[in-house]
């Protein structure tokens, strides 16, 4: 492959690299020790809690912290290279100092949405077998449930106001507990994760322990993180991201911005770290730059990020269509916009343009959208900054080839339909533990993204269609079969198709169509026995009953036509 292959060059800034040969660190581990010794005594992270609470640890602060938690890793709950270790937090000032610990460990960090239930718990744990886990008070009740057949041998119970000054810490605690009763005890075996930091102190210093060691042997292509995925079969597979991955994803992204200040920036994080966007972009990103990280445990509802903005300079922030666009409804924000902002990116769902005109309107400042997908750590492509196009996921990144090709693989002519197909240094390694999957996916090393695309004549590329089925709600993947698998379990339900549906609140919401045994079930009994078994953002925002579903001569049913047929229902309002 030559420049000629990468018309999009031509929109890259003059002092920006087409190609990024290698990485600058080996490691995470070694990224974080290095950035931490630069940045010293700066803030790095702010845990902003919607009454305004916070605390902040220090680059110093996370690295020491960080360094205790590998070596009780290692020294105390007995784990070796390459061991998993789930976490299961929202965002607060325990995930950095966790997720650092593992990469320095030389262990393998195993994401989990803190909202799963107790079945998507377990099925996550049994494919990754973690040996570890590190979860949050306000859903270890799920633990027993989630990990029977199956035992993590290592829990570690941390909590929401972890690491804040004490009094805010007790006052949130006590409301948690006792007031709004969201806290419950926690019925496994297990250490705060307070305690496992001392207890990692301890064996250091008793033993003089070089935590460097541990991830000396760690390989620039070994694992560093799985990042769980779904796919049109609807089981999970592991994505598996390595160090170079990550890294070089993060110089890709990094040299598409300009006018950044290391050392200088303020970022809010309110989409949650447990997704590869923010995990990529926000906490590892932020981190290389020198940036102070302001956390948001919830953006929900927004009001939970007015003292934020209020408190702190925001200077960068990222966030998916449905946050900017209810940021821009909200009075307070209309009222007071960020002043300091320079750049917002999205990413995670499709950038509606009106909402990105609306964003600039408010703000003053642009919001830039990119693509990508979990396999790709995530980052596949840009809009330059300055030379955005409306409705274009913009061009890849350096290092990154992109081309339509048909469903022999073959590419299409500039201009026509068909799926992209990428390759890169970002690309994954491939899923855990499924080599068939993996070789479907990635047939000749180009790495299928399952969206219908265009390339333009500059290379500006464009979604124009999915071809898998999977369902994005507020950036968040919905595979229809999990939710129809769901849906088969109700003995009241004979049979159910599940598409999405255009949403303006969410830009895609869940829709279910059921052929009802029971004819007595409505709509809220279906919703109420999702919600038992699934998140709440995979429950069918709507569900219709029909006396028949479309089917192909052999027997399967045809999403596609439900599409179409709403898709002409909306046309025709």
């Amino acid at each position: 492959m030559t420049a000629d292959d990468r018309p999009w060059t031509a929109f890259y800034s003059p002092d920006m690299r087409s190609t990024i040969d290698s990485a600058s660190y080996r490691t995470i581990g070694d990224l974080v020790r290095s950035v931490s010794d630069t940045y010293g005594k700066a803030p790095a992270f702010t845990a902003c809690m919607p009454n305004g609470m916070n605390g902040t640890l220090t680059f110093e602060e996370v690295n020491e912290m960080s360094d205790a938690f590998a070596v009780y890793l290692r020294e105390v709950a007995g784990l070796t290279q390459g061991d998993r270790v789930a976490l299961q937090m929202p965002n607060g000032l325990a995930f950095p100092v966790a997720a650092f610990g593992v990469f320095k460990a030389g262990c393998v960090l195993v994401n989990v949405n803190p909202l799963y239930t107790a079945e998507e718990m377990a099925r996550q744990f049994q494919d990754a077998e973690p040996h570890a886990l590190v979860i949050v008070d306000m859903f270890a009740d799920k633990i027993p449930a989630a990990t029977r057949g199956h035992p993590i041998p290592n829990i570690i119970v941390t909590q929401v106001a972890e690491f804040l000054p004490t009094w805010p810490r007790r006052i949130i605690g006590l409301v948690q507990k006792h007031w709004d009763r969201s806290v419950r005890p926690v019925e496994v075996p297990h250490i705060r994760f307070p305690d496992a930091l001392e207890a990692g102190r301890a064996h250091r210093a008793r033993d003089h322990i070089e935590v460097d060691t541990y991830h000396q042997t760690v390989a620039p292509g070994d694992i560093a993180c799985l990042q769980y995925t779904g796919g049109t079969t609807g089981i999970a597979k592991g994505a598996m991201l390595t160090h170079e991955n990550l890294i070089l994803n993060m110089e890709q992204s990094l040299e598409m911005i300009p006018a950044i200040e290391r050392g200088e920036e303020i970022a809010l994080t309110a989409l949650p770290m447990y997704h590869i966007f923010a995990f990529t972009v926000n906490l590892l990103a932020f981190y290389w730059l020198g940036a102070r990280n302001v956390l948001i445990p919830s953006p929900r509802p927004l009001s939970n990020l007015k003292r934020a903005f209020e408190n702190y300079k925001i200077t960068w922030m990222s966030g998916v269509n449905t946050l900017f666009n209810g940021l821009t409804n909200e009075t307070w924000f209309l009222d007071s916009p960020p002043k300091h902002l320079k750049l917002a990116s999205a990413g995670g769902m499709a950038l509606q343009t009106a909402v990105a005109r609306r964003w600039e309107e408010v703000t003053g400042r642009p919001v830039i959208q990119g693509y990508g997908l979990t396999e790709t750590s995530p980052v596949l492509s840009f809009n330059p900054v300055g030379k955005a196009r409306d409705g274009s996921i913009g061009v890849p990144v350096p290092s990154t080839w992109m081309r339509c090709v048909d469903d022999n693989g073959v590419p299409v002519p500039q201009g026509e339909r068909g799926e992209i197909a990428v390759k890169g240094p970002q690309v994954m390694a491939g899923y855990w533990n499924k080599p068939e999957e993996t070789a479907a996916a990635m047939p000749d090393g180009w790495f299928l993204t399952g969206d219908i695309g265009v390339m333009d004549a500059d290379g500006y590329f464009s979604i124009v269609d999915r071809k898998k089925d999977m369902v994005v709600v507020s950036g968040f993947n919905v595979y229809p079969n999990e939710v129809e698998d769901c849906l088969a379990g109700h003995p009241g339900i004979l049979e159910s198709a599940v598409i999405g549906v255009p949403d303006e609140a969410t830009g895609e919401a869940v829709m279910a169509f059921v052929i009802l045994k029971d004819k007595t079930l409505t709509q809220a009994d279906i919703r109420a026995h999702c919600k038992e078994h699934l998140t709440a953002y995979k429950v069918p925002k709507r569900v219709e009953m029909r006396d028949d579903l479309p089917k192909s001569n052999v027997g399967k049913i045809l999403r596609k036509d439900l599409r179409a047929e709403n898709l002409r229902a909306l046309a025709a309002e």
